[in-house]
């Protein structure tokens, strides 16, 4: 084989198919195009200029669609970032968000070499629907303050974007409703001189490329600690969003992705984004689906082309993009909200189906997040909640049963159920000491044991028997439970 014919063997074969470029040319299009707005929003979140958001759209998107483990997937700056850090922002200024944001990527990539991404398989659905339904709430919220003492031409602006973003689409989906309703407020209010506030009055667009640099704060531990707080909870929340938008591409193009290199990209993505100035950011679900769904696109050049396209976009249009008017944002971020939320979640229907358990969670988990305003606060304290209902639940499902040999001189106690912390502790009480025959015998071959806790009540029920001079055997322990209970039974004993 020549060497023209090995190197065209590595090629992946939508290099050379002119449809694929076409296609993915196009969806990163449509995507620069619809972050735009989006990301000035988030920005806006975040209280930083709209630069800060665009550079961290361009540089996640760049970076990602070479590290990361998602292919076609979006990562840009995101709302569920912006709610994180823009008490820090707000408290300590730009230069702390910044060196947060670096932080974070380092977190990240901690995290993903650890394995984090084996963990969200631990994170229950009904945890997952609250902490989407908590994002949308926050979302929404967040929208309150630019509806406060604003021109009344405000609120029917506001009112006529969300009736464009609900009605347009049934027209055609190629272009992004939120764009369509942004260029038509924008040229309404242009046209007819509409005194409202604008994207101007929040900050200057760039006008250039972002150059590398470091973050204006003092190297001390003093900001260590102040950032570390937030840049763990942007970690968290960042690789939360990823993971569950990379799951949600693998079932639709019924394809795998390496969640592993995905959580370690999102950290190098996030580190380079700080460097550069940008607010950091994670996957957008929504962005993704415009890129997977509606445009069809499946490789890395779509997401590649989405942040080099913004740029070029701002640097090049960024006086018209000064002049979009704040209704127009504000409109786009409610129907955001809108459609985040899981409505579907807290149907009647559903509400009747679901166990009171799995919505106490959801709830907790939205009560935690709109309460402290911390998305990785509300999806620990839900996780944590949901254990603890969970481990009630299966501690109720260890059963003892007796049988007496005829004889009189045998009892077998027949245990089924999984025997951990929380079910060990009743397991004690369910013997017959005293008026039991001198042998007895505890048949395990229905139940597993977890845990240091349940040799432990084997050992209790043990010594019991023995203080009445009586002995126990225990059978059908499978393998790893005989091999737990050889390797600590006669060592939990207080004294050891």
């Amino acid at each position: 084989m020549s060497p023209a014919a090995r190197l065209r063997g590595l090629k992946p074969d939508w290099i050379s198919h002119p449809k694929v470029w076409r296609t993915e040319v196009l969806a990163g299009l449509v995507v620069a195009l619809a972050l735009i707005p989006e990301a000035i929003s988030f920005s806006i979140i975040a209280g930083v200029d709209p630069a800060i958001g665009l550079f961290a759209s361009f540089t996640m998107a760049v970076v990602i669609s070479i590290v990361g483990g998602r292919r076609a997937m979006i990562s840009a700056a995101t709302g569920a970032v912006a709610l994180v850090i823009a008490p820090l922002n707000r408290e300590h200024g730009l230069g702390y968000l910044i060196a947060a944001v670096i932080l974070a990527g380092v977190f990240q990539v901690v995290l993903g070499a650890l394995g984090v991404a084996k963990l969200m398989r631990f994170i229950p659905r009904s945890v997952m629907v609250g902490f989407v339904n908590a994002l949308a709430i926050l979302i929404f919220m967040a929208q309150i303050p630019e509806m406060r003492d604003v021109p009344w031409a405000v609120y029917p602006l506001i009112a006529a974007g969300l009736a464009l973003m609900v009605f347009f689409p049934k027209i055609t989906s190629v272009i992004p409703a939120p764009l369509v309703s942004i260029v038509i407020l924008t040229v309404i209010t242009l046209g007819a001189a509409i005194a409202v506030p604008t994207v101007g009055d929040k900050g200057e667009l760039p006008a250039s490329l972002p150059v590398p640099g470091l973050p204006d704060v003092p190297f001390t531990l003093d900001t260590l600690t102040t950032i570390a707080p937030y840049a763990f909870a942007m970690a968290l929340v960042g690789l939360m969003e990823s993971l569950m938008t990379a799951k949600l591409v693998d079932d639709i193009t019924d394809t795998h992705s390496n969640k592993t290199r995905e959580s370690i990209g999102q950290g190098v993505a996030n580190i380079v984004t700080g460097f550069f100035g940008g607010m950091g950011g994670c996957a957008m679900i929504g962005q993704t689906m415009i890129n997977v769904k509606v445009s069809g696109a499946r490789t890395r050049v779509s997401t590649f082309l989405a942040g080099a396209f913004l740029m070029v976009l701002c640097i090049v249009f960024g006086p018209v993009v000064s002049d979009i008017p704040m209704a127009a944002l504000v409109a786009v971020m409610i129907m955001v909200s809108f459609a985040t939320f899981d409505w579907h979640s807290i149907a009647p229907k559903t509400l009747k189906r679901m166990p009171a358990g799995e919505i106490a969670v959801m709830v907790i988990t939205v009560a935690a997040v709109v309460t402290t305003h911390n998305l990785a606060i509300g999806v620990v304290l839900g996780s944590v909640t949901a254990m603890v209902i969970f481990a009630k639940r299966v501690a109720h499902l260890a059963e003892v049963t007796a049988v007496v040999d005829p004889d009189g001189t045998t009892v077998v106690y027949r245990v089924t159920g999984e025997l951990f912390f929380a079910s060990s502790n009743d397991l004690v009480g369910q013997f017959d000491y005293a008026t039991d025959p001198d042998k007895v015998i505890i048949d395990l071959s229905s139940a597993h044991v977890w845990d240091a806790s349940s040799v432990a009540a084997l050992d209790a029920i043990e010594t019991k028997y023995a203080q009445r001079g009586k002995t126990v055997e225990i059978t059908g322990l499978n393998t790893p439970s005989a091999h737990l209970h050889d390797k600590l039974s006669g060592e939990l004993a207080a004294g050891h």
